[in-house]
């Protein structure tokens, strides 16, 4: 099977999968990342074929829905692309990206050390950001019976990926503990551009925010 069926074939298991998801991981989150990290590729010179197939499956099984199993999108990675016949070195490289492009605390390192990992890396998280990044912190947050905002609550720097997945606080506290540490963490210099213009637009909403919840926005 070439390379052009094979990602023909994924993108329409992907899409018939995670269609109409409501938590902000649907397939319309994949359509984005998919062609954000085409053209951080194209810029990066990288392989266009791995970064494909490593932005349409890396969210195919997220271990938020899975019991926190963070192996299971791996898994079905590999179990999908062997299927297909693609070669061990590709299943490999895209398995790797799927496996460690999550965010994972505050005080977790970063395992993505191939520039097509950066990539896809870099995609997925600049569409954490900006305005759709809140459309999505809040569909999450709703699914998962969390409040808007607990002005009690203290946000969580969380120093291990346990500690992180055990994580149950307001969305608005999400922002901060995620959300806001993202430019920072940027791999490739055309997505920390991206990244600084969506972070701003985040700053500016969390200050009405907390002006509107203060009753002082006047």
């Amino acid at each position: 099977m070439d390379e052009k069926e094979v990602v023909t074939n994924t993108e329409a298991f992907v899409r018939k999968t995670l269609e109409g998801e409501g938590t902000g991981h649907d397939w319309w989150h994949i359509h984005r990342v998919r062609n954000t990290a085409l053209e951080l590729a194209r810029e990066e010179q990288a392989d266009l074929f791995v970064v494909e197939l490593a932005a349409l499956l890396h969210d195919i099984a997220d271990w938020k829905f899975h019991g926190g199993d963070d192996k299971i999108a791996a898994k079905k990675t590999r179990e999908w692309l062997e299927s297909h016949g693609v070669n061990q070195e590709t299943i490999a490289h895209v398995c790797d990206i799927v496996d460690n492009i999550s965010f994972k605390g505050a005080g977790v390192g970063n395992k993505i050390n191939t520039t097509e990992g950066k990539i896809v890396q870099d995609a997925d998280r600049l569409d954490a950001l900006g305005a759709i990044g809140i459309a999505r912190a809040f569909a999450y947050g709703g699914s998962k019976s969390r409040p808007l905002y607990d002005p009690e609550q203290q946000a969580t720097m969380h120093q291990s990926f346990d500690e992180y997945k055990k994580g149950a606080s307001s969305t608005v506290h999400h922002f901060y503990e995620k959300l806001l540490l993202l430019k920072d963490r940027m791999n490739t210099e055309a997505g920390k551009k991206r990244a600084a213009t969506r972070h701003a637009f985040i700053e500016r909403y969390l200050q009405q925010f907390h002006a509107e919840w203060d009753g002082q926005d006047n």
